[in-house]
């Protein structure tokens, strides 16, 4: 089954690269349901292990260990299905980010538009392959922010790779119409003197009585002999 992130691709559009954030980020963001499911276990630990009666203490310690379980297994879930539903992806025309598992939300940044990226990573990130990655435009102004992207260095290269391709393509589409002649330029006709026009205006009456030009060729040579002085 297409992931929703496919199905908003243009006509021509490819995915050159997929990812999302590092599996560690569901740890961080999940922190309140791990939080919760390791005090359910050691409720469950004292219940078993001191708490042996069925008073109400016990009972009290019981129910809050199954409650804190439940919702911690739902935050948890919340949070895995979350991640699962990631889509940063990096394509010949743009920089794609679908989040959300049933109100999807996505944004995208054109290769044209961008300038840069600038990628931080810290001791962790290096180690087990995750980033930071801010997007820029051409003023330096950050668009979009992709917080523990797993192999944040490759989407770098990815999208400027991509990027330049991009401006090789529509240099390649350009080069034509900048090689194109333009119309020629009818040449200046040189200028004359009076008496060369003069001698060459006899030339020609000569040959127009001769009949080797007719009237009309002699006209419009006249004309062009004239706006010659």
């Amino acid at each position: 089954m297409a992931r929703y992130a496919d199905t908003l691709l243009a006509d021509g559009e490819r995915i050159a690269l997929r990812r999302r954030q590092h599996l560690l980020a569901t740890v961080v963001d999940g922190r309140a349901g791990w939080g919760l499911v390791v005090l359910a276990i050691a409720l469950i630990g004292v219940r078993a292990a001191w708490l042996t009666g069925t008073g109400f203490f016990e009972q009290v310690v019981g129910w809050g260990a199954l409650i804190a379980l439940v919702v911690g297994l739902v935050i948890l879930g919340k949070v895995y299905w979350s991640w699962y539903a990631q889509d940063y992806i990096v394509t010949n025309r743009r920089v794609l980010k679908v989040e959300g598992i049933i109100n999807k939300r996505s944004a995208d940044s054109s290769l044209e538009k961008i300038n840069d990226a600038v990628l931080e990573q810290n001791l962790f990130g290096r180690i087990f392959g995750y980033g930071d990655l801010d997007i820029l435009t051409a003023a330096d102004v950050a668009i979009d922010r992709y917080r523990m992207l797993a192999g944040a260095p490759n989407f770098k290269k990815a999208m400027l790779d991509q990027k330049h391709a991009l401006e090789l393509e529509v240099g390649r589409s350009m080069a034509p119409a900048m090689r194109a002649p333009g119309p020629m330029a009818a040449p200046a006709a040189a200028a004359m003197s009076a008496d060369d026009v003069t001698a060459a205006l006899g030339n020609l009456a000569d040959l127009r009585d001769r009949g080797a030009i007719s009237a009309e060729d002699y006209e419009a040579k006249k004309t062009e002999l004239l706006g010659r002085l």
